[in-house]
């Protein structure tokens, strides 16, 4: 489903079939368990439309609508896709599947195990910052803007933007992965990003890198800044020429090679980063000083943005790794 690429002017596919084990159903039963929902997933059944005009549709706060088609998006039901808008970047939705077929029978899906761990962003360790740089909540600003100082402000815990033009912010999540190595399928970091321009700016490429227990990830591209248009998850005091959302990307490690999205970013596996023997698995995210890309960073919070997620690590084992 994430190859078919939205567009008002062509019919989207939505003869496909989505096929779950019992165990796995749970989730799409919850996505369409509320009539508002269900009524959201029919209309999108005939054909795309943006969150504005489900919004206006249904009489519906954009954030009460971008909340119910992420849910909608999470369960695999819709699919979305920013693209070109009259205020710069739009998020047009579609449905893409008629058919569900849950399957009761034993599966062997069932044999990994996913432990997830939200991080709030403004819980951060360490950082290295040069402006422009800043940090907002959901109500106002935290410290002073463009003053690196502000990262060490003890507000900084309720940190729903944070941004910067070079360096890192690094996070310590507990470690939760199984004590047999050969349990561990993959580790993901889940995170709102996007690059720092001065107020906003699509077209604003930056080199954005992970690093994990201080071994270098991978770095991925991010094509730009984005604002002009109202982030779904963004308060209202906040001027929609300031950054308003950014792109949500999965850093997945596996124990091959590294990759955003599917996309190889590298050949750091599992193995290379030191899992064992810590209490905390370190995670750093930044923009090198000598990036080939300059263009800064924007982290949102889960009140911030286009996608209600804090930073989250995903660990992925086998299920013997807790006893199943």
């Amino acid at each position: 489903m994430a190859n078919i690429s939205l567009d008002r002017t062509q019919e989207i596919p939505v003869n496909r079939i989505l096929n779950l084990h019992v165990a796995e159903a749970l989730e799409v039963a919850r996505a369409l368990s509320t009539p508002l929902r269900l009524s959201i997933f029919v209309e999108l059944l005939k054909h795309p439309m943006n969150v504005g005009e489900v919004a206006e549709q249904f009489e519906l706060p954009l954030s009460t609508a971008a909340v119910n088609i992420k849910k909608l998006e999470d369960a695999g039901l819709i699919i979305t896709e920013l693209v070109p808008g009259t205020r710069g970047m739009q998020k047009l939705c579609a449905a893409v599947i008629s058919r569900i077929v849950i399957e009761a029978t034993e599966s062997p899906t069932l044999a990994n195990h996913v432990t997830e761990i939200p991080m709030p962003i403004g819980q951060f360790v360490d950082c290295s910052i040069t402006p422009t740089c800043g940090i907002v909540s959901s109500t106002g600003i935290i410290g002073e803007l463009d003053d690196p100082s502000c990262f060490y402000d003890p507000g900084r815990g309720q940190a729903q933007l944070l941004w910067f033009r070079t360096g890192f912010v690094e996070y310590r999540f507990p470690n939760r992965v199984p004590t047999n190595p050969d349990d561990l399928e993959t580790l993901e970091l889940v995170m709102e990003v996007c690059s720092e321009a001065p107020l906003s700016n699509p077209n604003w490429p930056s080199d954005i890198t992970l690093w994990i227990n201080g071994y270098e990830v991978g770095t991925w591209t991010s094509p730009g800044d984005f604002g002009g248009e109202r982030g779904y998850l963004t308060p209202e005091w906040w001027g929609t020429q300031q950054t308003q959302f950014g792109l949500l990307k999965t850093w997945k490690i596996t124990r091959k090679k590294s990759y955003v999205d599917g996309n190889e970013v590298s050949d750091t596996m599992l193995d290379d980063l030191n899992l064992l023997g810590s209490n905390f698995i370190s995670v750093r995210i930044g923009v090198k000083p000598n990036a080939a890309r300059i263009g800064g960073m924007n982290l949102f919070g889960k009140n911030f943005g286009n996608y209600e997620t804090d930073l989250l690590m995903r660990i992925v084992s086998k299920s013997a790794a807790d006893g199943l």
